[in-house]
């Protein structure tokens, strides 16, 4: 457990947030398509986990513009959305906003993705979210940054996420 603040409140987030060094748990999403997304579709890219609540919030969205900027500058890298936002939301953000460098993934299916990951949003108005954090992991899916944001109004460090990708 973990604590972390929505508005300077502190809000409980429950599971085990992975530390750098440690493998990344496997996971299993849901894509634009509706298909199954898992860490291995991935193997052998760097990965990003840009994790936040929804994409209908000003934080969150700026968030993916600016990892969408990133991500296009960035070799054998992906670039992972993750929020609780269906994938037909996620889709229409991304084409009003032209966002085509990171792929989006829902929670909509593999909600133990909030606790095997450690950003399970357990009390507040904000309870069943993500809070929002930023995972790198190279290309054997061990974690090489990790930053659980305290304040989820605010947004992740991306020079530090951009410097463990060096």
């Amino acid at each position: 457990m973990s604590t972390v603040h929505f508005q300077g409140r502190p809000v409980r987030v429950d599971g085990s947030f992975p530390a750098p060094g440690s493998q990344a748990p496997a996971f299993r999403l849901v894509g634009g398509d509706l298909s199954e997304v898992t860490l291995a579709n991935h193997a052998g890219k760097r990965k990003v986990l840009n994790i936040f609540p929804s994409v209908d919030t000003g934080v969150c969205a700026a968030s993916v513009r600016r990892f969408n900027e990133l991500a296009a500058k960035l070799d054998n890298t992906v670039v992972l959305c993750i929020s609780a936002d269906l994938p037909f939301a996620q889709g229409r953000f991304c084409g009003a906003e032209g966002i085509a460098n990171v792929q989006m993934l829902s929670l909509m299916r593999g909600r133990e993705f909030l606790h095997d990951y450690g950003v399970a949003i357990a009390d507040g108005p904000l309870a069943g979210l993500a809070a929002r954090a930023v995972v790198v992991l190279d290309t054997h899916d061990k974690v090489i940054h990790a930053e659980l944001v305290d304040e989820i109004t605010h947004e992740p460090d991306y020079d530090g996420a951009l410097q463990a990708l060096g």
